[in-house]
């Protein structure tokens, strides 16, 4: 009889470890099955990025360095424009009409230097100088004046159109690092906001299986499997998990605010940005493309907006020193006017009407200014300090390339090492996630604990979090390396 009772207990204790081996493969069974959520991750980088290229007042900031370049280049050409002028004097004293002297025309300045000049004179009254006497009809003037030394070749009216001319390319290099520098921190911040809502996942995730657990454990303690202390820890664990899943709520609704940082409506106002914009995952592929263009980015400075910005500022002060060599040359002009009896320049007193010789010889004015300062001390001195910043622009050049270089190189030193680590990581979850599954099924046949279990579990949510923090890091590198070289943009 006794031995009957026995047998029945054992055949007792056998089925109840059956079922509870099968209720924790159906348990498991139905958490790999799950998801957490279906949502639909329609907020992409690219398009937070198009967002920000739009509409952020820094966007449109920069982008107004194209008009402000024109509005220089725009000024600089308007010193050649044409100008007319007029000038005219009167004096009347005691009832008399001393002299009514009046002259007006256009100057036309000219690229190579010389200026065109086209005007009428007319003089009358009871005390004019002699030389001021002019024909009854007044006399209209053609002629022009000419830079035989200084400023023959080069002045300061055509190096004005060249440096605004080249202005308009260093303006267009800023706008590049402007948005580069933007960008940067927009991509940045959208990676740490992506890893934010996958790490709410993983805790979202974790808190749903502590809380199934527990609910089993309290079943298995009304069977008599397990003992009331393991009911505690299970709830002792719902309740961290309680608090890790709080704190991953409240981080990911901080980033979401800070990504909002970087949305503007068209009107030039803070876009409503919520949560129900759902990023993308964190999926690290490697992209080599770029990586293959390095060495010609280095190559080209030209295409770097960080190193055009220096060259094109040498390329300026060249302009300059061009225009500080010249003030060195003595000042040598020539002037020449024909003279008309009003406006016939063919009419002569000679009656030699039509006849060149008498035209360009017989009825004109001339004349020449020369001037030389004897020691040259303001010319040579701006001269030099022209040639002293070329200096210490080219050192800041050689300054810029090298940490670009080195700058690039440390980046992809650790793009390799942080992708190697990727690799690593994933199989540390992927053997945790196997130890944590063996260890359920030791639990539901008695040869394991709740602790253990826990302790399973935590090791498996480190490793997860550790994979998706090295995920964000490596994108985040990604874009960094494309930064370094102006190419973000």
């Amino acid at each position: 009889m006794n031995v009957a009772i026995k047998i029945h207990e054992a055949n007792d204790m056998s089925m109840k470890k059956v079922v509870s081996l099968i209720t924790f493969c159906a348990f498991l069974i139905s958490l790999n099955g799950q998801s957490i959520d279906n949502k639909t991750f329609n907020f992409s980088l690219d398009y937070f990025l198009q967002e920000v290229r739009n509409n952020h007042p820094i966007t449109r900031q920069a982008n107004l360095f194209a008009a402000q370049a024109d509005a220089v280049l725009l000024e600089s050409r308007g010193g050649f424009d044409p100008k007319l002028y007029t000038d005219f004097k009167n004096k009347n004293f005691d009832d008399k009409n001393y002299y009514n002297i009046g002259e007006g025309g256009v100057k036309i300045p000219t690229w190579i230097g010389l200026e065109i000049k086209a005007a009428y004179n007319w003089t009358n009254g009871d005390f004019l100088n002699p030389e001021q006497k002019l024909p009854a009809a007044g006399q209209a003037i053609a002629g022009f004046r000419m830079p035989l030394l200084q400023g023959m070749r080069f002045d300061e009216r055509r190096a004005f159109v060249k440096e605004a001319k080249v202005f308009q390319q260093l303006n267009e290099a800023e706008r590049q690092q402007v948005i580069n520098d933007l960008l940067l921190a927009a991509t940045e911040t959208y990676w740490h906001w992506v890893y934010t809502y996958a790490a709410l996942e993983v805790f979202q995730n974790s808190i749903k299986l502590a809380q199934q657990r527990l609910k089993l454990t309290k079943q298995s303690f009304l069977y008599g499997d397990v003992p009331a202390i393991d009911t505690l820890e299970s709830f002792i664990i719902v309740q961290n998990r309680q608090v890790d899943l709080d704190q991953a709520e409240v981080d990911y609704q901080n980033m979401t605010l800070f990504i909002s940082n970087f949305l503007w409506d068209e009107d030039d106002t803070p876009s409503n940005f919520t949560t129900a914009a759902l990023p993308n995952s964190l999926n690290v592929r490697r992209e080599t493309s770029f990586i293959q263009r390095i060495p010609v980015l280095l190559q080209n400075p030209s295409l770097v907006p960080e190193l055009q910005s220096l060259l094109l500022k040498q390329n300026s002060l060249e302009i300059k020193e061009r225009l500080k060599l010249e003030m060195l040359k003595p000042r040598l002009d020539v002037e020449y006017n024909l003279l008309a009896n009003g406006f016939n320049f063919g009419n002569t007193n000679n009656g030699n009407d039509g006849n060149l010789n008498a035209l360009l010889l017989q009825n004109y004015k001339w004349g020449v200014e020369f001037s030389f300062p004897l020691f040259l001390r303001k010319e040579r001195g701006a001269l030099n300090l022209v040639r002293v910043e070329q200096m210490q622009t080219q050192f800041k050049y050689n300054n810029k390339r090298l940490e670009i270089q080195n700058k690039v190189d440390a980046i992809l030193q650790q793009l390799n090492t942080t992708y190697e680590q990727i690799l690593i990581t994933e199989g540390v979850v992927n053997n945790y996630q196997r130890l944590l599954e063996v260890e359920n099924i030791k639990f539901s046949i008695g040869e394991s604990s709740i602790f253990l279990i826990n302790a399973r579990e935590e090791k498996l949510i480190e490793s997860q979090l550790k994979l998706l923090k090295l995920k964000a890091e490596y994108l985040k590198l990604e874009a960094k390396l494309q930064a370094t070289l102006g190419q973000l943009q």
